[in-house]
């Protein structure tokens, strides 16, 4: 498709976009609703805040700290407005020029992003957990030349050593401190006009299997995840109370704490990650109505449950990796709600197959989120039929566009976006989840999902969670190899992993039982909990045993 003309004075995120020919298609027709439409002229922040503040007024509240401190909207658009002026005063950022945010999350990470978007700069949001080398990678991809860093999270920063990278730290009492610099701002900024199509943020995947790749999101892709899946399926209202356990740094977190809270004219609780324990705290001190973590979150909150009152809490959202059937049934008679399971990407933004209420149907991931189309197609790009596994394939109002990278073929074909997930297409139009593409594992000429077989293993009372891979064998190609974690006091021993062994044979077919199965204390999971099985498969990690 052509683009507007762009506002960025640095051309370098529009220049290295993929060729057109490689992108995907972009649809903006919503399913039995008027059409999604931008101006050619948008800057999301603006949209968020601004737009939001003429709307809605000035006093509601906006973000909470974890501490009790809350910030009108006046107050928070007050902030971003002065550092918008400080990144394109003191500091020299330009329309186009890409800023580093590192930090915990807090409201002054999120001001920080606002004010990048409405400085019409590109956001490159990175997690506070990682390490100098990955820092330095997505610095040389993205040319990085700014960033704005939490105090508590500068020394890895430092120790990346990029080069005629300008570091501003906030939150401490350095002269060059960003807040100190912000102080005497004008308190009203005129945000950039950008085009909807110039870029706002770049999102870095996690590079588990290699290089991480950027993706570049537009003003109006951050505006159209918020128009589909949180107004079409989440439904917001203005008085809720967002919170969660993802980072900003992953767009799970981004559009779940900030993006659309601030589209609907709600507040949202920032504050990092501090266990299940403190997510009931924050829910019952804070009175959360709308939560999203990852499944194994619910599945930790449910012993504690308890101990707190949640009954402020109206929306449960679950993504990040397989919500199985078991645990939605678990979470609904404990606590009377449907968890809302959903399906996003990096390379889409957020959220496109997911359903809520009387919509939800326990075991499968749902419907695809009005505005996108799914069908699931074999290894030739075409349609298998209802019932057969193949790989999920969508198409919306966004799309992955790689930044510069040759792996931009492999994720979008003929204009549809390969996920890399196994799925089943239901007769009535639901999508069950299989497994990821590369978490199939092929044993004696048999294709045996990971996933399926954790499933089965969660159903025994002593198994608290599960992980299975594939290892290389000689005699089958690959081997079932069960990670588990037991319950206290549950004795790790032969006769336990024989019971395990013969629970799964009764609950699914005996060729897809494990045949070997490792006990740890914990399994490998990122910072919101989605499981890492790659380091279970390439031995990365020792775990102790009995």
């Amino acid at each position: 498709m052509e683009l507007e003309p762009s506002a960025h004075v640095d051309t370098f995120p529009r220049d290295h976009l993929p060729p057109a020919d490689q992108w995907p298609v972009l649809r903006f027709d919503l399913a039995d609703r008027p059409p999604l439409r931008y101006p050619a002229r948008l800057n999301c922040g603006a949209e968020l805040l601004d737009a939001t503040v003429a709307r809605l007024g000035a006093d509601r509240p906006a973000v909470r700290d974890g501490a009790g401190g809350v910030w009108s909207y006046g107050e928070l658009k007050g902030h971003v407005d002065r550092i918008a002026h400080t990144l394109t005063g003191d500091l020299g950022v330009v329309p186009g020029n890409r800023v580093l945010l590192r930090g915990p999350t807090t409201p002054w990470l999120a001001a920080c992003w606002l004010a990048v978007m409405k400085a019409g700069a590109v956001a490159v949001t990175v997690l506070a957990a990682q390490r100098p080398r990955e820092l330095a990678t997505i610095c040389e991809l993205a040319r990085v030349r700014h960033a704005l860093c939490d105090t508590r999270s500068v020394d890895d920063l430092a120790r990346a050593s990029v080069t005629s990278l300008r570091v501003t730290p906030y939150g401490g009492e350095s002269p060059d401190d960003l807040l100190r610099l912000a102080a005497d701002k004008p308190p009203s900024y005129a945000a950039v006009p950008t085009s909807a199509d110039d870029v706002a943020l770049i999102a870095f995947t996690s590079g588990t299997t290699g290089r991480p790749k950027g993706c570049a999101h537009f003003h109006r892709d951050v505006l159209a995840v918020a128009d589909t899946f949180s107004a079409r399926v989440l439904r917001p209202r203005p008085d809720d109370v967002f919170a969660g356990s993802p980072p900003l740094g992953f767009t799970f977190g981004l559009g779940g704490l900030v993006i659309f809270p601030l589209r609907a004219g709600a507040s949202a609780l920032l504050s990092d990650w501090g266990g299940p324990e403190r997510l009931l705290e924050d829910v019952e001190r804070h009175r959360v109505t709308v939560l999203f973590t990852a499944p194994t979150a619910y599945r930790a909150m449910l012993a504690r449950l308890g101990a707190h009152d949640i009954s402020s809490l109206r929306r449960c959202v679950s993504a990040g990796e397989h919500l199985p059937a078991a645990l939605w049934h678990a979470w609904r008679e404990a606590t009377g709600l449907r968890l809302i399971n959903g399906i996003g990407a990096t390379e889409m933004l957020h959220i496109f197959v997911s359903a809520a209420d009387e919509a939800v149907r326990p075991g499968t991931t749902g419907l695809p989120v009005p505005g996108y189309e799914a069908r699931v197609v074999g290894a030739d790009g075409l349609p298998v039929p209802d019932g057969e596994p193949g790989l999920l394939s969508v198409r919306g109002p966004t799309g992955c566009r790689y930044l510069a990278d040759a792996r931009q073929r492999a994720y979008v074909r003929d204009g549809w976006n390969l996920t890399g997930d196994t799925y089943v297409r239901e007769s009535d139009g639901y999508f069950r989840y299989v497994a990821r593409a590369d978490d199939m594992i092929i044993s004696a000429g048999h294709n045996i999902a990971g996933p399926e077989v954790e499933e089965a293993l969660l159903r025994h009372p002593q198994v608290l969670e599960a992980a299975v891979v594939g290892r290389p064998d000689e005699r089958r190609g690959e081997a079932v190899v069960a990670h588990v974690v037991l319950r206290p006091g549950v004795p790790r021993t032969a006769e336990t992993v024989a019971e395990l062994r013969e629970f799964t044979k009764k609950e699914i077919a005996p060729y897809k039982c494990p045949r070997e199965i490792e006990f740890h204390d914990a399994l490998p999971r990122t910072p919101t909990g989605k499981l890492q099985r790659f380091r279970l498969r390439n031995g990365a990690l020792q775990f102790p045993r009995d």
